[in-house]
């Protein structure tokens, strides 16, 4: 029996949403009939939009929009995580992000969510040994996007950044699955050793504005970091930490707190 390859653009249910929403924006608001179609409209895959998307926002006087698109085809060509991630993503800020109404949202205005698609670029030149072509990917983003992401981390799918100003990802952070994070979040070291020396993030973990967590630390599954705390111990899964330095206040209260994106404290706080 002849064995058969199934195209996923055929039906691919994101992009098909996408691309509904697109013709119904242009309908609403005609002036935005040349971006919405050059941004999406023209493309017959969400992985030729993403490359368009990335180019257009990170291209400079230093390099064209062309060498940029052709860079992210090849990347997109070469590694269908990227785009299988990118969806992850798109679904992510519109199920956790109030003020997302659509998945055209995400790909034309939210800059989180374009500083990382650009981040994962970067990750497989990274990784491709193509490592300063990653490093101006990563010197476009942060200037772009305020967001700077080294390109050696890690980061799982399903990955929401809201509002996404001054966030900072090191080289040796990994972030799981399902994560959640507000601006201003830090995932930095402690001095300048050059091993592994940043957090490790478990799947599911909502992280506040303004929230630092510093050094080779682990942050267990399932866990809540309050805004503007500054972790420096290991977290256990399932618990809401909080203060300078933080400490455990409570128990996470729910099953996956970057989902239900809930930033009260829960349960009861242990004894000093």
């Amino acid at each position: 029996m002849a064995e058969t390859k199934t195209n996923l653009s055929e039906f691919d249910p994101v992009w098909s949403r996408i691309m509904d929403e697109a013709e119904d924006a242009v309908q609403e608001e005609p002036l935005l009939g040349g971006m919405v179609h050059y941004s999406v409209l023209h493309h017959p895959t969400i992985e030729r939009a993403l490359s368009y998307r990335i180019a257009v926002k990170l291209t400079s006087g230093e390099i064209s929009e062309q060498i940029l698109r052709e860079i992210c085809d090849e990347a997109y060509a070469s590694d269908p995580e990227l785009a299988l991630a990118a969806r992850a993503d798109i679904v992510a800020v519109y199920e956790r992000d109030p003020a997302c109404h659509r998945f055209l949202q995400p790909l034309l205005f939210f800059k989180g969510f374009q500083a990382l698609q650009s981040y994962r670029v970067a990750n497989w030149l990274f990784r491709q040994g193509r490592r300063d072509l990653a490093f101006l990917f990563q010197m476009r983003c942060s200037e772009v996007f305020g967001v700077d992401i080294h390109p050696a981390a890690h980061i799982g799918r399903g990955i929401m950044i809201d509002h996404a100003h001054s966030i900072v990802i090191g080289e040796t952070a990994r972030v799981g699955n399902n994560v959640s994070m507000l601006h201003s979040v830090t995932l930095g070291g402690t001095g300048k050793e050059e091993e592994d020396r940043h957090p490790k993030i478990g799947d599911g973990v909502l992280i506040g504005a303004g929230a630092k967590v510093l050094g080779n630390i682990r942050v267990g599954s399932c866990s809540r970091i309050a805004a503007g705390s500054v972790v420096l111990d290991e977290v256990p899964p399932c618990k809401t930490v909080a203060g300078v330095p933080a400490r455990i206040v409570g128990e996470a209260g729910c099953d996956q707190p970057s989902v239900s994106m809930d930033h009260l404290f829960g349960g009861t706080a242990p004894d000093p």
